[in-house]
């Protein structure tokens, strides 16, 4: 039997990405979210307008989405209800936020280096995408009370950095899903992935066939 309900929000499941990105003071940012879905070499991310992570996206126009694994669980939980902005803004205050200026020293993630923006990488996270936002987006602009609450911000990758442990066996360039075990967020409630429930006829088309022009825009990307 179906029931018809009101869900206060639709977070059926998606993997956890911290982005991290550099403060106007030159400190970096370090923030967990879940809103975001992947297109080749580009992602979209979902935020708040009035996020610390927002405000250095589209002035530094740069950003590394670092991907935890199911391990690193307790190192994402602790930089929940904390933000980068201070003061908080008034709908995180709500929702009982508090300001922090030292997420990586919080969380126990190490900043390291990255090849093509200033934005360091979370050594800790398996995977770790240094990318360029190219677009951003209001969303729901056609209603005046949620009207400047919420963008999407459109990123195109320029360089992949994967753990050797979870590559493809044979291939240099193939991240093995039987190896990945990404971090999940389910209704606000961390979940790791189950071994693989049946084979996929989708997975039979060879990966080579997806690369798309933004992987040669990313070798040409000038490293820092």
């Amino acid at each position: 039997m179906h029931q018809t309900i009101e869900p206060g929000i639709l977070y059926f499941g998606t993997p956890v990405v911290l982005i991290s990105t550099v403060n106007a003071d030159g400190s970096f940012n370090l923030a967990p979210m879940s809103s975001a879905f992947w297109l080749g070499w580009r992602c979209v991310l979902g935020l708040a307008a009035a996020s610390k992570t927002t405000e250095n996206l589209i002035r530094t126009r740069e950003c590394v989405l670092n991907l935890p694994s199911a391990a690193e669980v307790g190192m994402v939980d602790r930089l929940a209800l904390t933000t980068g902005s201070d003061p908080v803004p008034e709908g995180k205050q709500r929702r009982g936020y508090r300001h922090h200026a030292d997420k990586f020293g919080l969380s126990g993630f190490t900043p390291l280096p990255s090849q093509t923006v200033a934005a360091p990488r979370a050594k800790e996270c398996p995977v770790q995408l240094e990318a360029v936002v190219e677009a951003v987006h209001g969303i729901a602009e056609n209603d005046p009370v949620l009207r400047g609450r919420v963008v999407t911000l459109e990123v195109r990758i320029q360089r992949v950095h994967a753990e050797q442990s979870i590559l493809m066996d044979g291939h240099d360039n193939r991240i093995d899903p039987n190896k990945w075990r990404p971090l999940i967020l389910s209704f606000q409630e961390f979940f790791g992935l189950s071994p693989k429930l049946h084979p996929s006829t989708l997975g039979t088309i060879p990966e080579d066939l997806y690369r798309g022009p933004d992987i040669e825009r990313a070798r040409a990307s000038t490293p820092r």
